[in-house]
């Protein structure tokens, strides 16, 4: 197997009150002013200014910028080291998912190294840490607030762009899920699907080693689970606690073992049409696992296995048909047709998927011809 590293932040508060408990250490760090980066949906709810005032009894002062589109771009990141200007914070928050904290990501790398966020496209291309950053997390999937990864949309190109980069890493990542009871169904689907993803293309990845095994098993057996529960529950706090751990444990899994094709055509499909991550993830997953039973029968076996014995409406299901019942279940949308992608369209979207760094860890590497049968096969409407 070889050398192997398992990268993580330093401190992980996780479970109900961990906001709270997450502000009182923070508290403790000597900062004088935090600069927080969240969307404009959790600005107008009110969390934003939420943690301004935990931290102002810290005596912290802090400033917002809620200019995070939900696929973060360049221009994004642009506007908030604007605004991390004209604040002095000496540290940032990223509060809310993926999109918040990879935009914070971005900024905070930027602050430190200099240059533009097209400048960190691709592996370890920073020279110092980025400017210290505590992740706030307020969705269960997409483990931002744990990882050395971030995707940002370059509007130009009309790609996502993946940075994978140690120095991203936050310091400090904070998951309550009493923060989580407010996402809509929707939003709860496709970010445990995303989670699901992660897992999955962990444990069949060419770099997977017994930590990511470990991690990638129990978090697939957690979302199977609790996933379907979340979804029609929102309030049920034992399946938002549970989600809440399976996502960061999938997170550990991909921030080690790194990830696949979904991923790789996903970002795709988000930096081409503004789709919903999660989404494409759990359109595509089914159909990319196809592509690799031919070299990871075993190992999907073993997954498809893990989620029959979690949840009854999955019990003797393949492993492809149970990630397709698990996807019906919370209501993912049943084809690319159905979110507007269009056929004409594979071809350059398969060319950007295999330029992709994050592809790198697929079992199988395929060709062009081969990327775009996949984006076909996901087009029609799944069985």
């Amino acid at each position: 197997m070889g050398v192997s590293q398992f990268f993580m932040p330093g401190k992980n508060i996780l479970g109900l009150g961990a906001l709270d408990e997450g502000i009182n250490q923070i508290g403790q760090m000597g900062y004088k002013k935090a600069l927080i980066v969240t969307d404009g949906a959790l600005s107008k709810m009110g969390l934003a200014k939420t943690v301004a005032d935990k931290l102002a009894a810290q005596g912290i002062s802090a400033d917002v910028f809620d200019g995070v589109q939900p696929n973060p771009t360049v221009g994004n990141v642009n506007s908030g080291l604007e605004k991390l200007k004209t604040a002095q914070a000496d540290f940032i928050i990223s509060l809310g998912g993926g999109s918040s904290h990879d935009c914070a990501k971005g900024i905070a790398l930027v602050a430190s190294n200099g240059g533009k966020i097209e400048d960190y496209e691709g592996l370890d291309k920073s020279k110092v840490p980025q400017m210290r950053l505590i992740a706030v997390n307020t969705t269960a999937g997409t483990a931002s607030e744990m990882t050395r990864f971030t995707i940002i949309t370059d509007e130009t190109r009309h790609v996502k762009m993946a940075i994978v980069d140690s120095h991203v890493t936050p310091f400090l990542s904070i998951n309550d899920s009493g923060l989580m009871e407010a996402m809509p169904a929707g939003l709860t689907a496709a970010t445990g699907m995303d989670a699901l993803t992660h897992a999955v293309e962990a444990y069949v990845s060419t770099i997977a080693t017994p930590l990511t095994d470990a991690c990638a098993v129990k978090a697939i057996e957690l979302i199977g689970r609790y996933l379907p529960i979340a979804v029609k529950e929102p309030k049920n706090q034992e399946a938002r606690e549970q989600m809440a751990y399976a996502q960061f444990l999938a997170g550990m899994a991909f921030n080690n073992a790194s990830l696949g094709y979904v991923h790789a055509m996903a970002h795709q499909l988000g930096g081409f049409y503004n789709l919903p991550h999660g989404v494409c993830n759990a359109l595509l997953l089914p159909h990319v696992e196809t592509f690799n039973l031919r070299a990871a029968q075993e190992r999907l076996n073993q997954i498809g296995g893990i989620l029959n014995a979690s949840n009854p409406d999955l019990a003797g299901l393949g492993v492809i048909e149970a990630i397709k019942k698990l996807a019906d279940i919370v209501g993912i949308p049943k084809s690319l047709e159905e979110l507007g992608v269009k056929q004409e369209d594979f071809a350059v979207l398969a060319q950007n998927a295999l330029r992709d760094v994050c592809g790198l860890t697929n079992p199988i590497q395929a060709s062009h011809a081969e990327i775009v049968g996949i984006f076909a096969s996901a087009y029609g409407k799944r069985s």
